[in-house]
Parts: C-alpha cells; sequence; structure tokens
C-alpha cells in the first residue's frame, strides 16, 4: 500500500473512532475550559425574593437538571421566611424552565435551611433534605425534613419530618448533594452528610437503606470541645460534601469553621458506608486554602474535582481544581472560574457513560461583582476545552 492509501486508511480509521465514542483521552490530559454560563437567579430581580443563595445541582436518573436555592424572602441572612426554588433543564443546561418554589415555610422566624439533594437511581426518585428552625431563633426544636420527586422535579411530595426517626438534634445536611452508594460496602444506600450547630457543632451522617423511608443516624466526628463554646482555632468542622470513591469509601470535604490547625480544608474517610468517621484517617489539606465556606467537590471517571473561593481570607477567587490521586495530591494548574466575589458552590455531571458526557462537569456558584451573593451562576466546564 503506497503512502496516499495508507493515510487515507489511517484517516478513515481514526474519524469513525471519534464519531463511536471509542477515542478516550487520558485524565491526565485534562485541561479543563469555561464553555458556557449563565445567571440562573439573581437577587432582588423578583418581588417575593430578596436573596437567592445557597445553590445545589443534580443530575436526575433519566438525564435531566435541576437547580435549588433558598429564595431568602426579606433579607439577605440566614434566619427568616423563606422559599426553596428549583429550575429545571431537559437539555443539559442549554435551556431553563422558569423559576418555581417547592417548599414555602410562611412567615417563619427561623425559616428552612436548604441542604442536600440526593438521587436515587434504582427507584428514580429525588430526594430534598432541608432542615426547619435549625439556628433556633426564636422558635424550637430544630427539625430535619424531607420532600421527593418522583417525576424527575416536576412534582414534589408535601414536607415529611424525619425527627421522629432521628430525633431534634441541630442537624443541616450539606450543603451540596447526598449519595447512593455504588460500591460496596453497603451499596445502594443513601448518606447524607451535614453539621451541627454552634456549640453542637461537627459532622455528622444520616443513612437509609430503603430508599428514603426510613433513616437513622450514622458517622459523628464532633467538634472539639463539644456542646460548650468555641473559641478561635478551635476544632470546629462544619459544612461539608461527601463523595464516593471507586473504592466504596466516602471522602468528606469538610469547611473548617475556626481555622483549626491551618485555613484550608479538612478532610474524613469512612471504609463503612457512612457509618464512622476514624480520626485516623482525618487530614488537613493544605493545598485547598479557605475563608471558611461550603466548597464543592465531585468523583467522575477516577478523578477527584474541587471548587471553592481560593483565598485564606476573602470569598473571591472560585476556583476549580482536580486530583489524579483521588485528592492525596492536586495538579499544579488550576482553572478560575470567576475572579470576583463568589461563595457558595455544587458540582455535578452525567454519568452516562456516552464519550460526549465524559468531557463536561458543571457548577452551580454564588457569583457578584461588589458582594457573592448578588447572584446565583451555572457554568457548563468543558473538561478538555484546552487540549
Amino acid at each position: 500500500m503506497d503512502e496516499r492509501k495508507w493515510v487515507a486508511v489511517l484517516s478513515f480509521l481514526l474519524s469513525a473512532m471519534f464519531s463511536l465514542g471509542v477515542y478516550a483521552i487520558s485524565p491526565g490530559e485534562i485541561d479543563p475550559l469555561v464553555y458556557d454560563e449563565q445567571l440562573l437567579w439573581v437577587s432582588g430581580a423578583q418581588g417575593e425574593v430578596n436573596t437567592y443563595r445557597i445553590p445545589l445541582l443534580t443530575f436526575t436518573a433519566k438525564g435531566n437538571l435541576l437547580a435549588f436555592a433558598e429564595a431568602r424572602k426579606h433579607s439577605s441572612s440566614d434566619v427568616g421566611a423563606k422559599f426553596i426554588a428549583i429550575r429545571r433543564s431537559t437539555d443539559k443546561g442549554a435551556t431553563w424552565s422558569p423559576t418555581s418554589f417547592i417548599v414555602d415555610d410562611g412567615t417563619h422566624p427561623d425559616g428552612l435551611s436548604l441542604g442536600s439533594v440526593v438521587v436515587d437511581e434504582e427507584v428514580g426518585s429525588v430526594i430534598l433534605i432541608y432542615s426547619v428552625c435549625f439556628h433556633l431563633y426564636l422558635c424550637s426544636p430544630s427539625s430535619t425534613m424531607m420532600v421527593e420527586s418522583l417525576d424527575d422535579g416536576l412534582s414534589w411530595s408535601k414536607p415529611r419530618n424525619l425527627s421522629e426517626q432521628l430525633g431534634s438534634k441541630n442537624f443541616a445536611a450539606g450543603p451540596g448533594f447526598g449519595i447512593q452508594k455504588r460500591y460496596n460496602p453497603a451499596k445502594g444506600r443513601l448518606v447524607v452528610c451535614g453539621h451541627g450547630t454552634i456549640e453542637g457543632d461537627g459532622v455528622f451522617c444520616i443513612l437509609s437503606d430503603d430508599h428514603g423511608r426510613k433513616w437513622y443516624n450514622g458517622a459523628a466526628l464532633k467538634s472539639i470541645p463539644y456542646n460548650q463554646k468555641k473559641k478561635p482555632q478551635d476544632f470546629n468542622p462544619d459544612e461539608c460534601q461527601p463523595v464516593e470513591m471507586m473504592d466504596g469509601s466516602i471522602v468528606i470535604n469538610v469547611r473548617n469553621q475556626n481555622n483549626y490547625h491551618c485555613r484550608c480544608r479538612v478532610v474524613v474517610r469512612s471504609h463503612d458506608g457512612g457509618l464512622s468517621l476514624p480520626i485516623d484517617d482525618l487530614y488537613f489539606d493544605y493545598t485547598l486554602v479557605d475563608p471558611a465556606i461550603a466548597a464543592g467537590a465531585l468523583q467522575k471517571d477516577g478523578v477527584l474535582y474541587f471548587t471553592n473561593p481560593s483565598n485564606e481570607q476573602h470569598r473571591i477567587n472560585l476556583t476549580l481544581r482536580w486530583s489524579l490521586t483521588n485528592g492525596t495530591s492536586w495538579e499544579n494548574k488550576a482553572v478560575q472560574i470567576w475572579a470576583g466575589p463568589s461563595g457558595y458552590s455544587c458540582m455535578t455531571s452525567l454519568d452516562s457513560g456516552s464519550a460526549e458526557d465524559r468531557k463536561y462537569i458543571f457548577v452551580i456558584y454564588e457569583k457578584g461583582h461588589k458582594d457573592y451573593d448578588e447572584t446565583v451562576s451555572f457554568a457548563k466546564i468543558h473538561l478538555y476545552g484546552g487540549f
């Protein structure tokens, strides 16, 4: 075969491989690029809502995107009456439904606190865990609540109080996503992790082995001193994001509220499906500098991704990092998603197995020019966009 024919055959084969999705770019070639971005919510833009905060994002089992946020009615304060706002996308974030409100706490003086969304892929349900009266401001006790959608986020159940099963301890899920275990141990278990409040802070997980019908308390990593007033530099783990690794362990990336040991993230790991968090597996990730905030984490195709405002003092500079070593080290390069004021973030991806869906992750985050709570923005990240 002469050289021209060989080149033609080779070109045809390569073209076929690309079109069939056979070609796979290795994790070492990841070079993320912000591919598309749009604002989902603007604070103060609607008469009923003063501020949108605490964004969550997930794909459903059918491949649709759901975005959630606290819609704070009267101020930007953590306390006060709120809605839970939702927008839905059936085309992977290109277009979105109008905002609707799926929970309304009325005029509650210490309204709801949005927590975690967890998708049960085995039954196709979407579960949202949140709390009411979490701060114990003019009301008690605190309650852990749940709503559920069985039709891909189009309609939602009436709120269900889980405190009869879990007790009335203050528990704020996430904020972020809960997980359904894909690997043993405890394959199929729903795991939602969050934190306590003020004196009784720490990382706590709630678990369900029957698709959310019954919940029970799992792992606890308590603050020190526990149930006592804290001082600067006390050990005070707070808001957190669990991710399941490919070996079945659960890595939880945690807000270091009082800057114990460093201005960076705390990382803990559970090897038993969220039943325990051994202190032997706790470490401080000095690479992930942090101003004490809720951050995003995601495991996709063996790569661990992380988003936060990468600054020791201020909520600015939302940055995407990635690790090829399960978080034991991070790649030297990072992607700045937004240089200005930025706050809480959450990530998701679609694990359909297709070559196209392997290219993208999706980030929702608080974004502003003067203050980080001015808008909630949605960014589509092409993992090989700079390749």
